[in-house]
């Protein structure tokens, strides 16, 4: 797929085919994301996949703070990838740094699952504490952004755009 057709085609799916992904695309979705850029190539995100039906109900039972859209999308997602950063190597943290790496890393791997056929939906409303201690995630990473993961059952439309008129400004 060609960049420019990636980035305008994909689209926040929460509505998924009732079908695993394999593992195989998961890991060639990775190889990918982990090419997104990084303070000083600090590379500190990390993918945690959970694919395990009851452990991806709990998280959405107790882990989406009471935020019934993500329950709701949890709740029927196949897979759930916790995308968090190993703390204190960013070289920059006071500024909150390792954040932008991190959703960097996020949308790469949004990017490139919706090249592999699959679609995604980045969340934002969490419990990152609960979340990683029932992940085991060790204590010197923070959990940054969630996405649920799958086949989607049907392609969104798309949502309307801004021209780059609207946004672009050149001095």
């Amino acid at each position: 797929m060609e960049v420019f057709e990636c980035i305008k085609t994909r689209r926040s799916v929460r509505r998924f085919e009732d079908r695993p992904v394999e593992r195989e695309t998961i890991q060639k979705i990775v190889d990918a994301a982990i090419w997104a850029p990084s303070w000083k190539n600090s590379q500190t995100p990390r993918y945690t996949v959970v694919d395990k039906r009851e452990i991806i109900d709990d998280i959405a039972e107790n882990g989406c703070c009471d935020f019934a859209f993500n329950t709701k999308t949890l709740k029927q997602t196949p897979v759930l990838i916790v995308v968090s950063y190993v703390k204190g190597i960013c070289g920059f943290e006071k500024e909150g740094w390792q954040i932008f790496d991190a959703g960097v890393a996020a949308q790469t791997f949004a990017l490139a699952a919706h090249a592999q056929g699959v679609g995604t939906v980045i969340l934002g409303i969490y419990d990152a504490a609960y979340i990683q201690e029932k992940l085991g995630i060790p204590q010197t990473e923070e959990v940054a952004v969630l996405l649920a993961a799958g086949y989607e059952k049907f392609t969104p439309d798309a949502p309307t755009r801004k021209t780059a008129e609207d946004v672009l400004r050149f001095v």
